[in-house]
This record gives structure tokens, sequence and C-alpha cells, in this order.
């Protein structure tokens, strides 16, 4: 069973199932309270979820500087703190907060705000390069991406990074940013058995690039959960862009969706959650799916997809032909 892939060009071997550090990082709050995070986290916890991720074979972590406002690089950093070298990390840059208020600024797509995040990030997970430095503004214009390519190269000369990438769902967008410089290795974009992003795939596969899945599990939806979240999470006041939630609810068409697949993905005894990691790794050797984990039970169920692997080619086909059947119905 082969539980690593490459990341893109970079050639930086990763784990096939990747840690998420989102929900780690605790409350970030926007205006008029809207919660960008998921809720108030136990640390401790967060530190023995982490070490087990590593103790199960994980060895890419992905975090933001925005996540908690810096808070789960903090949380990451005193992690693997004596383990670097054993680790992945991928930290994101764009979005603005401040550390003190766990507030949400806005965006800043500037070459010199990278530069100054990265060394922010760098401080906050104690370590003096970071392997994967991804732009975290997911609608920017392509010109504006672009005048961000030659500081990103200067940083990977400097040592800094190693490689680069863009976290969008926009298939040109992508195509642009990989040919813009030779060190740019993965698109992080939405990818789950409930929303294929063919598109971005495919540029993937031009570019030589590795597809970082972020909401593998539809932002918890294919966990089978269904109890309710607080207003403290994104999802209990979702903004628009998250369909998956609805007042802290899974949206009924999306659960009745998840219904309609659960047999077929759960059809060799994985559960729910594992059947849908199983596909991303069915759908694609460049697919790495990043689902965000908050305890040591969900890395254990969740990592556990390791070890089973992508889904058979026949469970594959079944969910294919049910997914044709809904998008059709």
């Amino acid at each position: 069973m082969t539980t690593t892939r490459t990341l893109g060009r970079s050639g930086i071997t990763v784990s096939a199932i990747g840690m998420g550090c989102w929900a780690i990082g605790g409350p970030l709050w926007g205006e008029d309270r809207q919660p960008f995070g998921w809720g108030d986290v136990d640390d401790d916890e967060s530190i023995r979820t982490i070490h087990r991720a590593l103790d199960l074979g994980v060895t890419l972590f992905d975090t933001a500087s925005n996540y908690g406002a810096g808070h789960s690089e903090r949380i990451l950093g005193r992690a693997v703190a004596g383990r670097r070298d054993d680790v992945v990390i991928a930290t994101k840059f764009g979005n603005v907060s401040e550390e003190a208020t766990r507030r949400a600024l806005g965006t800043d797509a500037s070459p010199a705000f990278a530069v100054r995040s990265l060394e922010d990030s760098l401080r906050r997970l104690g370590t003096d390069h970071v392997d994967l430095y991804q732009l975290h503004i997911n609608a920017l214009p392509v010109p504006a991406a672009l005048d961000l390519v030659d500081t990103l190269e200067a940083l990977v000369d400097q040592g800094k990074i190693r490689a680069y990438g863009w976290s969008t769902d926009d298939p040109a967008s992508a195509a642009a940013f990989a040919t813009a410089g030779p060190h740019c290795a993965a698109i992080q974009h939405d990818e789950s058995v409930l929303r294929d992003n063919a598109a971005v795939l495919a540029v993937c596969d031009t570019h030589d690039l590795a597809s970082l899945n972020r909401g593998p599990l539809a932002m918890g939806l294919l966990t089978g959960s269904t109890r309710a979240v607080g207003a403290d999470d994104v999802r209990g006041r979702a903004p628009e862009w998250l369909e998956w939630f609805t007042d802290g609810r899974p949206t009924p068409r999306w659960a009745t969706r998840v219904e309609q697949v659960r047999a077929a993905l759960t059809a060799d005894g994985r559960t729910l959650a594992q059947g849908a990691l199983g596909w991303l790794l069915a759908r694609s050797p460049r697919t790495v799916p990043i689902p965000g984990l908050r305890t040591v039970a969900q890395a254990d169920e969740n990592l556990a997809t390791l070890a089973l692997g992508p889904l058979d080619a026949e469970a594959y086909a079944e969910v294919e032909r049910l997914l044709a059947d809904l998008r059709h119905a």
C-alpha cells in the first residue's frame, strides 16, 4: 500500500493524507461577530491529535497565518518541536488578522505583506523555513497574484520556503500561477465526493502540481454528524460559500445526497468519512486530502484511511454511477 505522494514538481514526499489545522486555531471573528473559526479548542488535545497523526504516518500539516489569528501556527509549532525534520509544513498568507483580539481585518496581496507574513509565521511555528507557502485569497485577480511570483521565487532562493502554491478554485487562475515560476508546486482547492473540480485537477495534471483537497469531508457533512453547531462556529452562521450547513445544521438537500452515496462509500466496511477520503485517493494520484482534525478520536478514524487505501475500482465506479444519476436528477 502506497501511503505517500509527491508534492508536485517540488519532489517533496508527503503522506497521502495530511492534517488540516484550521479547526485547532480556535475562534476568529469578522465584522458583526461573524465567526471564521470552529469555536473554542482544547490546546492540549490539539497537540495530542498532532502527535497521534504523526504516529499514524502523517507528515503534511496545513495551516494558515489567520487560523485563530495565528493560534493554529503556534500550536502546530509546539507540537512538532524537536521533530521538524519529520514534517512538511504548509501555511498561507494574504488574510490579515490581529492576534490580540482574534479579529479578521481583510486581505493584503502585496509582495511586502507576503514577506512580513512569512516572518510572522516562521516565528509562530518556531522554524526557519516553510515547505509550502500558499496564497490564501481564492478569487484574487490573476495580475495581482502574478505580481507575487518574483517575491516567492526570491524566498525560495533565500531558503525560507521550499515551494509555493495558491488556494484557489478557479482553473484559469491555477494555470496562470503554475506557469509563472518554476517553484509553484501545488494548488489547494475545494474537492470532495460531493463536489468534484475536474478542471483544477486537469491543471494539476498538465503542470505537474499536487492537488491539496480542502473540504474533503464537506466541513463535517461527510462524517455523518447531524448535531447542531454553535454560533461561534463558522458553520453556525455559514457564509455564502459554505453551502453544506444552514443555521448550524446540515443543509437538507446535501444531507440527502450524502445518504444517497453512503452505502457505496461504506460497502467494504469503512466508515462514511473513510469512504469519502478513499474516494479522493482513488480520484487521482495527485490528490492529497487534508481533513481537519481536532481530537485523537478523529485522527484515529480518518487516518485509518492511509492503511485502507483508495476505494477499489468497483466501489469507485458505483459512487460515480450514483453521482451521475444525482447530477441529472
